[in-house]
């Protein structure tokens, strides 16, 4: 008689150090291509690009790219596409200039720098592009309008309604309390910012080891001990090191010299102040922290990825997929709104061009940081990364004076390029 006694099969130790690390290998090629990138352009500008002045400007100019990018990944996951994203940011910015400088000022009688303008006017907004993408998802999930061709429509007709909107005039000076929110006009300051940075290092470390605790308290395999700790050393030192280099790019002296008069009081003499976090960048981490939660933690996360998977079994499985379309194109819109709020308080004005072609950097940014034009797979952290490396590429080629035609040629080559690797890294995980 035959013995059909199973015997166990013995557990293969890990190989190699980024095995026993079990890091994400597209992750640390990402990481990787971003820091060669940093170095190569630091090189071809004589030091300049890492610098923390050059530093500072390069995180919020990303900042409002990378808020839409975190909501186009909810939306290429579940196998649709917005081209509408650059429009409406420029629809919910008119809305909001409008708001601020005309329609508050004549109906209640509340100007300028008024405590509560800078609070109706984002209000506003958010809720016009909450609406408009809710409108969006409603054609595309109960309409069955693909779509591509919904957000192609949205493209030309928010672009335009934009301009009529103002006249085709540009809106400004808008609000003080609102410009805030634009980068170097509102930070937290040195010691706020290491107080931030010190409760974000200790909240990723209780994550990380309360992770560890959980698998091995249900008997999944857990890293070595030592690997978790170098894993922690690394987010310390990124996140400590990303508050000190914003730390180290001082207020000028003349601007600071303008803030103390203007509180009718004299600068000390000698006296260096840092910006530190600035409240954008704060607000870009606050929306990465609650989507990831959302995409990780939540039903409404795990029917987006269900339906991107398989659309059909998800449906067949009592998910609403034509409200859950619904409520993914309300979020992108209302993540354009906050975009909005970001990129027309750095410029201190609204512009009618304003949002141009940002639609082709957030789905690039999307993209690029992993998220499968296929559906199903996407990260948070990913698109944020690949707008970061975006912006990053074409701060570089302005610093060294690449013409701004040969700059798109080299995002477009660069967009191309990260997704034949993302195919061919897709088809060898396929083939193990």
């Amino acid at each position: 008689m035959t013995d059909t006694t199973t015997q166990p099969i013995p557990s293969s130790k890990p190989r190699n150090l980024f095995q026993q690390l079990e890091l994400d290998t597209r992750l640390l090629g990402m990481i990787g291509a971003f820091i060669i990138l940093c170095i190569a352009f630091n090189v071809l500008t004589d030091g300049r690009f890492l610098t923390p002045r050059n530093i500072f400007n390069l995180t919020i100019q990303t900042v409002s790219v990378a808020i839409m990018a975190t909501g186009m990944v909810f939306v290429i996951v579940t196998r649709h596409i917005d081209l509408s994203v650059g429009a409406l940011l420029a629809t919910t910015s008119a809305v909001m200039a409008m708001v601020q400088t005309e329609v508050l000022p004549q109906t209640l009688g509340m100007g300028l720098n008024h405590p509560a303008t800078w609070a109706i006017t984002i209000v506003v907004g958010l809720a016009v592009g909450t609406l408009v993408g809710a409108f969006h998802g409603w054609m595309v999930g109960y309409l069955a309008i693909p779509a591509f061709i919904v957000t192609l429509g949205g493209f030309l007709v928010w672009r335009n309604v934009a301009w009529y909107l103002t006249d085709g005039q540009t809106i400004g000076p808008l609000d003080g309390n609102f410009l805030m929110f634009g980068g170097t006009n509102g930070t937290l300051g040195t010691t706020w910012s290491w107080i931030i940075g010190i409760v974000a290092t200790v909240l990723a470390l209780l994550t990380l080891w309360n992770a560890r605790r959980a698998k091995a308290g249900h008997g999944f395999p857990v890293k070595p001990i030592w690997a978790e700790v170098t894993i922690s050393l690394v987010i310390s030192g990124t996140i400590l090191g990303f508050i000190w280099i914003l730390n180290s790019y001082n207020i000028p002296s003349r601007r600071l010299a303008r803030m103390f008069e203007a509180r009718g009081e004299t600068m000390p003499e000698g006296l260096v102040v840092g910006y530190g976090l600035p409240l954008s960048v704060f607000i870009l981490i606050a929306v990465a922290v609650v989507m990831t939660v959302v995409a990780r933690r939540t039903r409404f996360g795990r029917y987006i990825f269900a339906t991107g998977g398989n659309p059909d079994a998800a449906e067949l499985s009592g998910i609403n997929t034509r409200m859950l379309t619904v409520k993914i194109f309300a979020l992108m819109g209302f993540l354009c709104a906050l975009s909005a709020v970001v990129a027309s308080a750095r410029l201190a004005n609204h512009s009618n061009d304003l949002g141009t072609l940002d639609e082709l950097r957030v789905i690039a940014a999307a993209v690029i940081g992993g998220t499968a034009l296929s559906g199903g797979i996407g990260t948070i952290y990913g698109a944020i990364l690949g707008a970061l490396i975006m912006q990053a590429l074409q701060s570089g080629m302005a610093m060294v004076g690449v013409d701004a035609p040969f700059q798109n040629i080299v995002v477009g080559s660069v967009l191309v390029l990260a997704v034949l690797i993302d195919i061919i890294y897709r088809k060898r995980l396929g083939a193990k």
